[in-house]
């Protein structure tokens, strides 16, 4: 069974099951600046496991883009990647812990309208309890009676502690314990396991997490759990990668119809073939082409740092095996050919470009980078100023060998973190924060600046990437000049002038193909489920200033929002610039 069949039969299985498809979410997360990407698929719908209702109903399903990238250097292994989908589905409020368990076992096993996987490599792990809930026996029993009407013996279920069976967001949100169900890729476990053997088939990937029901009951606030959230939710998650790796009998990802295409093509063309090397670079110019589709950019800071990073592992691993001079072009021909399907967004020109020009300009880089190095400087500084990676360094000073003190280069890292605030470490942490009163704000002016940009400078830009904290926005958005102080005196003025004009700021639903007549603004590289939620800024006598699809938060008038500056205007890649702006 291929990837596609695997993704078709989920959506299909649960749909069958009286759940709506919604499309997945791009990768940028949208109005939460503690994340940089979408890193679970529960996480554009926190709003909705809060309390918030749904415009498609309670019962929900969709395959999600991820990005992971706190297991980055695990990359080459038989699991880890950095892009992922997450295949989910979701109850509101609806059913519970029985309904949730039951599917996800007839999905697994079923051979008619699942994945026919064999039940009796199934095992599975329930919470153990803590102070903040109790043990989880009713998952165990269910999951106890399910195994004894299937004649499936042997010791299968094991309760582990919040480390392991407990799922958040982050030090704010929905939170509750989870049973994860693994499956036996080498056939031969299916007597039942002590826990303890269970444990060391895990670690040595024998055993392989397929699923996760999260049981979403209670609310945490600066790390605490402080009680029950208003409905009893279920968030599921099963990574496609890892289900297809089990359905095609592969001990790995890279095996799988996902992957295997690029493996070949990396072996046929590689000088120094190293199969860790091409899984990295296999997996890194996948994670790239997803992230510049949803129109991320390489630069020094944020998203844009992350995909710099990926790319340039990807480009050291090319240039390990003799391949440096080859082009990505190839390699991204593939994989949209993989995904056609799914995501014929993929077959774009500008992504190869975008991917290649990175490449080019890091592989001058790894020149200047040599040059210092047999100079003796300072593996920070080759770091920070040349951006020569210290694995890169470490690895030329064993070859000439000499040590690297790497706690010192730590703490250098440590202090350059906390002075820039930009991620080497930290920033590929997922989490979840509050919207607060001054975040939201900026997000109306956030609305307003777009509105202002069409309006003054050209109708045609478009938005191609947000960040919004509690300081400042930032928009970057697709424009063929740099703007004139005249034009951004306009733009400044345009929007005060909507402020003072006490503008209502309304969310209204609505068919998708209705929306789309109005001209609502839309999210780039985004997928939207038949009903939607715009936002309007309308005067008193209904005249639209602005109408974007949005799932909020906004102020209800735009009087709250104080005085818009522009702080700053700049390029951040060919035909994109940035503005940052504040309210005081």
């Amino acid at each position: 069974m291929q990837s596609d069949e695997i993704r078709s039969r989920f959506l299909k299985f649960f749909e069958k099951r009286g759940h709506k498809i919604i499309p997945s979410a791009s990768l940028v997360p949208e109005n939460d600046p503690s994340v940089l990407f979408n890193t679970a698929g529960m996480q554009p719908l926190v709003p909705y496991l809060m309390g918030q209702k749904h415009p498609m109903g309670t019962r929900l399903v969709n395959a999600q883009k991820c990005v992971r990238t706190q297991d980055i250097d695990e990359v080459g292994d038989n699991t880890h990647d950095t892009f992922f989908e997450m295949l989910g589905n979701w109850s509101l409020g609806d059913y519970f812990k029985e309904d949730a368990i039951k599917w996800s076992y007839e999905f697994l096993t079923s051979k008619e309208e699942g994945l026919g996987l064999d039940p009796t490599r199934l095992y599975v792990t329930a919470f153990e309890g803590n102070e903040d809930a109790p043990r989880d026996e009713e998952a165990a029993m269910i999951w106890k009676k399910i195994f004894e009407d299937n004649n499936i013996s042997g010791e299968r279920i094991y309760f582990r502690p919040a480390s392991k069976n407990w799922w958040e967001v982050g030090e704010n949100g929905p939170c509750g314990p989870d049973t994860e169900m693994f499956y036996d890729l080498t056939g031969k476990l299916n007597k039942g396991l002590t826990l303890e053997e269970y444990i060391e088939a895990d670690d040595k990937q024998e055993l392989v997490e397929i699923w996760n029901d999260v049981f979403m009951q209670f609310e945490k606030k600066s790390g605490k759990v402080v009680g029950q959230l208003p409905s009893q939710n279920v968030d599921t998650g099963s990574g496609l990668e890892r289900v297809v790796m089990a359905v095609q009998g592969k001990n790995n990802i890279f095996d799988t119809d996902l992957f295997k295409p690029v493996m070949d093509l990396i072996k046929s063309e590689a000088k120094n073939y190293n199969e860790r090397s091409a899984r990295i670079i296999a997996d890194h110019i996948r994670t790239s082409i997803f992230m510049v589709c949803d129109g991320v950019s390489p630069t020094n800071t944020g998203r844009g740092y992350i995909l710099r990073r990926v790319i340039r592992r990807a480009v050291m691993q090319m240039k390990n095996i003799g391949l440096e001079n080859y082009s990505v072009d190839a390699l991204v021909t593939v994989f949209s050919g993989i995904y056609a399907s799914s995501y014929p967004e993929l077959k774009t020109s500008q992504i190869a470009e975008v991917i290649e020009e990175e490449k080019e300009k890091f592989l001058l880089t790894l020149e200047h980078g040599l040059k210092e190095f047999e100079k003796g400087t300072d593996p920070f500084v080759l770091f920070t100023t040349y951006g020569f990676p210290i694995e890169l360094t470490l690895e030329l000073a064993k070859e000439n060998g000499k040590t690297i003190d790497m706690e010192d280069f730590h703490k250098k890292m440590d202090e350059h973190q906390k002075l820039s605030q930009t991620a080497s470490a930290g920033m590929f942490k997922g989490g979840l924060a509050n919207h607060n009163d001054k975040t939201i704000r900026l997000h109306t002016a956030h609305h307003l600046l777009l509105a202002g940009l069409q309006a003054i400078v050209n109708p045609d830009i478009k938005q191609r990437g947000s960040n919004i904290t509690e300081e400042r926005l930032r928009m970057d958005f697709l424009c063929d000049h740099k703007l004139t102080d005249e034009e951004k005196q306009k733009v400044e003025a345009w929007v005060n002038d909507k402020i003072e004009s006490e503008l209502n700021v309304v969310r209204k639903e609505m068919p998708l193909v209705d929306a789309e007549k109005l001209g609502a603004q839309m999210e780039f590289g985004a997928k939207y489920p038949e009903v939607v939620s715009v936002y309007f800024i309308e005067s008193a006598n209904r005249q639209t200033i602005s109408k974007e699809f949005c799932g909020g938060p906004h102020v209800g008038n735009t009087r709250e929002l104080g005085h818009f500056k522009i702080q700053k205007e700049e390029a951040v890649a060919a035909g994109i610039r940035r503005i940052k702006a504040i309210l005081e």
